[in-house]
């Protein structure tokens, strides 16, 4: 809508019309109350001085997933009909659905292209693209609950301890308290960030058609995804690059310098910088 201004002048000028500040959107996943209700939606509003202050908090970079849940803090108003979200709620969102909302912030703010750097494996040569947000897609859950992802093993794991040996293991998704956790260990050894991360998400191990105890699984920890194969833990990477909801930042294009085929993900170095 035009409205009209008047200048120091008297004279009435045309103002441009209001651009929106605010934008819904729907949630891969979704946020679980205990009521069991599942609220799909989620107010955003643009990112304002106050988050380019998080931003360079050098204390807030340090972790990634405390940086993350300060910026949904101050910008997400609402999920569902629960308003203000509020940082323990946006802590509680799954990993998708949290990446998600960054995504959606980021178009909101700034708009779709993004300038992104791609390093090729082989030859080391930088390349610079113009991505289009819009083109990422985009897998929903089904809208029934929080999904879980199942992985069959193929050599399992050993508990010779207690004489015990589990082939199947189910895991929740990951939740942004759980980045919060291992955003340290991650930042150090990014494979013991990994066991720290699926160890957390290790909902129950099964073998023989028996369950490990929950207090036996508890202690074990992340013994149990280090002592895994390389093999059966590609499987678990298989499985949740497969069927976790979410964005599939996922590229596959070949280096200019080489000819290599890369296969990598979005380079989210600069993803709050305006192009």
């Amino acid at each position: 809508m035009t409205t009209l201004a008047t200048d120091p002048a008297g004279i009435e000028i045309a103002a441009g019309p209001r651009r929106a500040r605010e934008h819904e959107v729907t949630l891969p996943v979704g946020y679980l109350d205990a009521d069991g209700r599942l609220h799909r939606t989620a107010l955003l509003r643009k990112m304002t001085g106050h988050e380019e202050a998080l931003l360079s908090d050098r204390k807030l970079r340090a972790n990634g997933g405390k940086l993350v849940t300060e910026l949904l803090t101050g910008c997400v108003r609402a999920v569902g009909d629960i308003a203000p979200a509020g940082r323990a709620l946006l802590g509680s969102l799954t990993s998708a659905d949290r990446n998600f909302l960054l995504l959606e912030l980021r178009k909101l703010t700034f708009g779709t292209e993004l300038e992104a750097s791609y390093t090729c494996p082989s030859c080391r040569e930088t390349a610079v693209v113009i991505e289009d947000l819009d083109t990422f897609p985009v897998r929903a859950s089904d809208g029934t609950g929080l999904p879980e992802i199942v992985v069959r093993l193929e050599d399992g794991f050993d508990d010779r301890t207690k004489d015990g040996w589990y082939d199947v293991l189910r895991f929740r998704l990951p939740v942004g308290t759980d980045e919060e956790r291992v955003a340290t260990i991650a930042r150090d050894n990014a494979a013991r960030g990994t066991n720290a991360l699926l160890a957390r998400c290790l909902v129950s191990v099964t073998g023989d058609g028996e369950d490990m105890p929950d207090s036996r699984r508890e202690a074990l920890g992340t013994k149990i995804l280090s002592d895994l194969t390389m093999s059966d833990r590609a499987r678990i990477e298989r499985a949740f690059r497969d069927e976790l909801p979410g964005l599939d930042l996922t590229r596959e294009f070949d280096c200019g310098s080489c000819g290599r085929m890369m296969r990598t993900s979005l380079d989210l170095t600069s993803f709050f910088t305006p192009s």
